[in-house]
């Protein structure tokens, strides 16, 4: 069935749908990647408030995210969150007993270590004494880790938090059917021999087919990417365009990687392997390669492609976040304020990925500040036809008026402060862990280039979203 989104878009007036269709220039002229907007810093205003307690992010630290089926792929999800709490402690000489509390994000658990941020923890050698829970929120589980953090410091329980997120995507739980599961779990509760054999004349051999996991919405059945492909269709973005813009990604953050830019990265010692020290999904192609490459969800008409998609990635990260008095009083020099954010939610069948459109706009206006104040953009890739597709609908009046009740649109960020270092298409993009990646690089970004302000942005499976705005620490 058609979707409302893709109906109205072309139900549009002529003029109207050009507006829309024109509103990111093509990706195919290379000089066209280059915005207008001055990247010279400018002096700005602090969004610090006297009646508001000052949040400060240390440092973070991740371990190399990692293609799904590669060095991680006999590990447990804890052990790689352990890997992260340990590198954290490494890299920021952290006690561990003046922690208040940890908080990871995760998506796909594993069953045996539901809570995986107390398991990671206590093997991480914090104190028993010290709580751990784990959230979920899909793409924004660590978005929501740091956010719960900021929160229990802002309102006086705690002074020190560890945040973080995990994802293992090399080993996620399959279960039995639940014909099966049913079958066993009254085996467990029969009591005699005639009770047991009753049950298991009832066996069939299509009991024994697996229920695998997919990443697809509860709520309508459609996968992500079938979805992203839609979205793009909805927005007149190209196959090309998608292709253009995953080579981009690929191509910064290979030339980050070599210029030694992703500082946020820390060894791992893999148990009975070599240690691991990059990320190992930058592979950048070329658009002849890329072009070859068939639809990955809808087919034969759709555009979407493994090589314009982020790859399924096992990973985590950790960032210690702290009141700034707090942090000074212990001789630290903070990153970054962890200044205002917000989470929406919309349509999850239309607009499963318009999450940074709407979110966007909101933490702008909570900041005080317009899109011409931010100096890095940090946004979440996970597809080109998202991206795109966002970037359109956030340069569109149309849409603001007609979809988000707003009297004009926010604008599009300029693509030379936009995702510099690479993003999820290159980066990976472990479900748990990729928001405290875009907080990380959005600081990193700030105290390489000079800017102030980054916005950071992440869409979500079931229509959500989040954006925060992170600002530099002074020098």
């Amino acid at each position: 069935m058609t979707s409302f989104l893709t109906y109205t878009f072309k139900n549009l007036p002529s003029t109207s749908k050009w507006a829309l269709r024109s509103s990111i220039r093509p990706l195919s002229c290379s000089s066209q990647l280059r915005a207008a907007a001055d990247v010279q810093t400018k002096s700005k205003k602090t969004l610090a408030k006297s009646s508001v307690r000052n949040i400060v992010v240390v440092d973070g630290v991740r371990i190399p995210f990692l293609l799904s089926g590669t060095s991680y792929k006999d590990l447990m999800p804890h052990d790689l969150a352990r890997a992260a709490l340990l590198g954290l402690l490494h890299r920021t000489s952290v006690p561990k007993d003046v922690v208040d509390y940890i908080i990871f994000g995760t998506v796909i658990q594993e069953v045996k270590t539901s809570n995986v941020a107390r398991e990671a923890a206590l093997g991480a050698g914090f104190s028993n004494r010290i709580p751990a829970h784990t959230v979920t929120m899909a793409c924004i589980s660590a978005n929501q880790a740091m956010t719960t953090g900021v929160c229990l410091i802002a309102s006086g329980q705690c002074d020190v938090v560890v945040a973080g997120g995990v994802e293992l995507m090399s080993d996620v739980p399959i279960r039995h059917s639940r014909k099966m599961r049913k079958m066993m779990l009254d085996l467990n509760k029969a009591k005699t021999l005639g009770q047991r054999l009753s049950l298991i004349s009832k066996f069939r051999l299509n009991f024994l087919s697996p229920e695998l996991p997919a990443v697809a919405e509860f709520s309508t059945s459609e996968t992500m990417g079938h979805s992203a492909d839609r979205l793009a269709a909805a927005f007149a973005v190209s196959r090309l365009e998608q292709d253009e813009y995953a080579l981009r990604s690929h191509l910064l953050a290979k030339k980050a990687q070599e210029e030694g830019l992703l500082s946020d990265v820390v060894l791992f010692k893999v148990p009975g392997k070599d240690t691991v020290t990059q990320d190992n999904g930058i592979r950048p192609s070329s658009l002849e390669q890329m072009a070859k490459l068939k639809p990955a969800f809808i087919k034969p008409y759709g555009t979407v492609t493994a090589a314009n998609s982020s790859f399924l990635t096992d990973g985590a990260s950790a960032v210690l976040i702290m009141a700034e008095e707090k942090a000074l009083a212990m001789g630290y020099k903070p990153k970054a304020y962890l200044r205002n954010f917000v989470y929406v939610s919309q349509d999850p069948k239309d607009q499963l990925l318009l999450g940074p459109t709407y979110a966007t706009p909101k933490v702008l206006e909570k900041a005080g500040l317009t899109l011409n104040d931010i100096d890095a953009f940090e946004f979440h890739e996970a597809f080109s036809g998202q991206i795109l597709a966002n970037l359109k609908a956030m340069d569109s009046d149309w849409f603001a008026q007609n979809y988000m009740n707003r009297k004009a649109k926010v604008g599009v960020p300029p693509l030379e402060k936009f995702n510099n270092w690479g993003g999820s298409l290159s980066l990976g993009h472990p479900f748990g862990a990729t928001g405290c990646r875009l907080v990380m690089a959005a600081a990193n970004r700030l105290r390489k280039e000079g800017g102030q302000y980054g916005l950071v942005a992440a869409c979500a499976a079931g229509g959500q979203g989040h954006a925060m705005i992170v600002e530099a620490y002074p020098k």
